[in-house]
């Protein structure tokens, strides 16, 4: 599968320009995806969850007039947004985003209007990736009505590759088994603090040829620094997880490694991932991100961090 990464294994997650956290204004989005271009990043991930539709339509125009054979967008189906019935912001963890609500529809049309809506906000008259986004309770309609809808826009052309995207890996390998999918995006589950991904999922995705696209790679921020108040899979990390998370932070000091240097060269290093996807609300976040890239890692502190 063709990503189109530019000159970088990386993929610019759209979450936080969506308000993820905190609001980000449109001059700041705007500027952290110019860094991201600048940094080489030629992939967008978003979703019309991240920010209420408010990720796609910043991604959408920030690539208008930009050659459409030099990016790949990345979005996915599983949440419609509709009016919202009252004060809709800070929901779902967003902020500064629209008046509009998410509604879990996973049907063949539930599937063609999300892709419809999300064309009209990037702006865009075709989309390269789509994922069914976090169809865990929904397993059997995702996979009996969702991906028969995008197989079939697959074989018109209206859509490039297919695939799913969740943060648990036991749900991504059933569908793997039973869908001709591309890709996945696995989230936070094939990082130094997390590698379950790699017992059953990277193995079939390996046998069948499918992409791996790893969030996550910080655990929602925890192996970014390691501080107190650090988050680990969107909440307060607990203390043994951040505890085991300053112990990796104090072996990367020892070799003057960043420890987000470690985490995001770590995701990298295994066969079945294509790409990282790291999210960013800031220009020096993203720059960081594709520094890290170059930073050189030992050996011997690969198997400090392996014993930890």
């Amino acid at each position: 599968m063709d990503l189109r990464l530019g000159s970088a294994p990386l993929v610019f997650g759209g979450a936080p320009i969506g308000g993820l956290y905190a609001p980000v204004g449109d001059e700041a989005a705007a500027g952290t995806l110019a860094a991201a271009w600048a940094a080489g990043i030629r992939a967008f991930d978003t979703a019309p969850h991240y920010g209420a539709g408010l990720s796609e339509r910043r991604i959408g125009e920030f690539l208008a007039g930009r050659p459409r054979d030099e990016f790949t967008v990345c979005t996915k189906v599983g949440r419609l947004l509709v009016p919202a019935a009252g004060d809709a912001d800070e929901a779902e963890g967003f902020h500064g985003t629209p008046p509009l609500s998410r509604v879990r529809d996973y049907s063949r049309d539930g599937v063609r209007r999300s892709l419809e809506q999300s064309l009209d906000r990037l702006g865009l008259d075709r989309i390269d990736i789509v994922l069914i986004h976090d169809p865990d309770d929904f397993l059997g309609q995702a996979a009996e009505e969702a991906y028969p809808a995008l197989a079939e826009l697959r074989a018109q052309g209206a859509v490039g590759a297919i695939g799913a995207g969740m943060n648990s890996p036991g749900p991504l390998t059933w569908l793997v088994e039973r869908c001709d999918v591309d890709c996945v995006l696995v989230a936070g589950r094939y990082t130094l603090l997390d590698d379950s991904a790699a017992a059953s999922l990277f193995p079939l995705c390996l046998r069948r040829g499918v992409a791996v696209l790893a969030g996550g790679v910080f655990n929602s921020g925890i192996l970014a620094g390691a501080d107190n108040g650090a988050t680990y899979d969107y909440a307060p990390a607990a203390p043994a997880v951040l505890a085991r998370a300053r112990l990796m932070r104090d072996a990367c000091a020892r070799y003057g490694v960043p420890l987000a240097a470690a985490a995001l060269r770590f995701t990298l290093r295994h066969p079945a991932v294509t790409a990282a996807v790291v999210g960013a609300r800031s220009p020096e976040e993203i720059t960081a991100d594709a520094s890290y890239l170059s930073t050189p890692i030992p050996d011997a502190l690969w198997a400090e961090l392996e014993e930890l």
